[in-house]
């Protein structure tokens, strides 16, 4: 088990705006700055979910020598009704593109991710019913527009 502490500070810029940071420099927009929207802090925690997933699929699937070409994690959330009105259910959606990507192989990467190495999931799983799906879409293929 790291030992290591992650730190991070979030400034306020008025109203309900916050810039939150960390000691590498690395920052996100949480609120309406100038009317450009950021990202909410509960909508960052899905974002989480899907980076650390993603970035364990993703290292499993090269593990495996799998022709992974782009991999796209989308994630959303439904919070319960009552305070403090945390995700009571969340949807992964995991889109694959690569020519000869093994199920097998992707199911696998899948279930390492979520059962043992993403942090994000075993967290948000503590409160939340997580489900999943994939699609493994060949070289090219569109799916329909995001946000």
């Amino acid at each position: 088990m790291s030992a290591e502490w992650k730190e991070v500070v979030a400034e306020w810029q008025g109203e309900t705006t916050f810039i939150g940071k960390n000691a590498l420099g690395g920052s996100v927009q949480m609120g309406e700055i100038d009317g450009m929207p950021g990202i909410g802090p509960m909508e960052l925690l899905l974002a989480g979910l899907a980076g650390c997933t993603g970035y364990d699929v993703a290292m499993i699937l090269e593990k495996k020598r799998q022709p992974l070409q782009y991999l796209k994690v989308k994630v959303r959330g439904k919070r319960v009704d009552t305070y403090p009105m945390v995700y009571g259910q969340i949807e992964v959606e995991y889109l694959f593109w690569g020519e000869g990507l093994s199920e097998k192989a992707v199911e696998q990467a899948i279930q390492l991710s979520e059962e043992k190495y993403c942090s994000a999931s075993v967290m948000l799983g503590k409160t939340a019913q997580i489900t999943s799906t994939y699609r493994i879409l060949s070289p090219g293929e569109l799916v329909e527009a995001d946000f």
